[in-house]
């Protein structure tokens, strides 16, 4: 089936928070009704657009729109070019629908349910469960196992002083270049996490079919950053109160995430996230913290991405694009002190996450000796 996404735009006096379901079932109505005319406003809207970027490829046209903090997304599989007067060829159109490999066309109910599901921030009954996931398969993604930027493998076995973790905040290419650039980080890589496909491919995560965020996995020296730091630099590089989105990017694969290897990580997460919700409504952000904290007990199980996808940003011929929305607000200074943070305020001041954007940096490590500094 020809697969296209098709924004549907919800009434921009209301924010998707506060979309009824009389509205939702409108955006339904709308989003079958469009299928003949799919389009995307995000440079991210379709994964053969952005597989076509990281392999240098000249992207197609987009178009945008002011209005992307309210956009939701639907799946249609009748693009413009599909469309057919000839019976014959509208017959081979049916036939290539029903027999899609990928996704299953949703009904309006299950369209619906997905709409819900974003607009509230939620997974609720519309989201993908082990049962109905895809099936995907028993070979790992093959990857360059060293890394673009530290030179160290991303693949463990790491060695033994190195501690690891897995974070999620939307689009994993920014995620991963705001980490790798954090001194004491070993190495970085970019994944899928928190779904129930095995070894699932990026198209098969953007179809929203697999249950996996986008995620990075995040390898660093103990000795030299801690734990809160990297927490530091994860509520801080994207708004945690989105659900699912980050941005123009809409799905449940860009929801903000935290899995967990130890029970120590586990606990310094929910206190790391109750300093940050009071920061975030002492700064006029009530809204409340959506991030998926997954203890090691969880559903933890990361599977890297496509070999192209890693520490994309930093190379030859990337495109530069980040759906992010850092908030701005900083994680209070008294938390850091309080559980050993190695980097200060003024550190995050100059190097930190700024808001609208996190790649707009150099590719290079920051040294231990250059945040001192700071």
């Amino acid at each position: 089936a020809n697969i296209a996404r098709t924004p549907v735009r919800a009434r921009r006096s209301h924010p998707p928070t506060m979309f009824t379901a009389v509205a939702a079932q409108r955006a339904v109505s709308a989003a079958a009704a469009a299928s003949a005319s799919a389009s995307a406003s995000s440079p991210r809207a379709s994964s053969s657009l952005r597989a076509s970027a990281a392999h240098g490829k000249r992207a197609p046209n987009t178009t945008s729109s002011s209005g992307g903090s309210s956009r939701l997304w639907s799946r249609s599989v009748v693009g413009p070019s599909s469309i057919s007067t000839s019976p014959q060829q509208q017959q081979q159109q049916r036939r290539g629908f029903r027999h899609s490999s990928v996704v299953a066309a949703a009904s309006e109910n299950e369209i619906m349910e997905q709409l819900m599901a974003m607009m509230t921030g939620k997974k609720g009954k519309g989201a993908v469960d082990a049962a109905s996931a895809l099936p995907g398969r028993p070979q790992a993604m093959r990857v360059t196992n060293k890394h673009a930027v530290t030179g160290n493998p991303i693949q463990a076995p790491f060695p033994d002083y190195i501690e690891s973790c897995v974070f999620a905040t939307g689009c994993f290419w920014g995620t991963e270049k705001m980490f790798w650039r954090v001194p004491g980080v070993y190495s970085t890589s970019v994944g899928y996490v928190g779904g129930f496909t095995p070894n699932p491919t990026y198209e098969e995560v953007c179809s929203g079919q697999s249950g996996h965020t986008e995620a990075c996995q995040v390898a660093w020296d103990p000795k030299v950053i801690s734990f809160t730091d990297l927490l530091a630099m994860h509520w801080t590089s994207h708004d945690p109160t989105q659900g699912n989105r980050q941005g123009n990017d809409t799905g449940t694969q860009y929801r903000s995430g935290v899995y967990c290897n130890t029970p120590e990580q586990y606990d310094m997460v929910l206190k790391s996230k109750e300093a940050y919700q009071a920061a975030l409504g002492a700064a006029g952000r009530p809204n409340p913290i959506t991030t998926e904290i997954t203890p090691p007990t969880g559903n933890i199980t990361y599977f890297f991405a496509e070999d192209y996808h890693q520490q994309y940003l930093a190379k030859p011929g990337s495109r530069p694009y980040c759906s992010a929305q850092p908030t701005g607000v900083p994680v209070p200074e008294a938390f850091l002190t309080a559980n050993a943070a190695k980097l200060s305020a003024n550190y995050w001041t100059k190097y930190g996450p700024r808001p609208g954007c996190t790649i707009q940096t150099a590719n290079d490590q920051i040294s231990m000796a250059e945040a001192l500094k700071a």
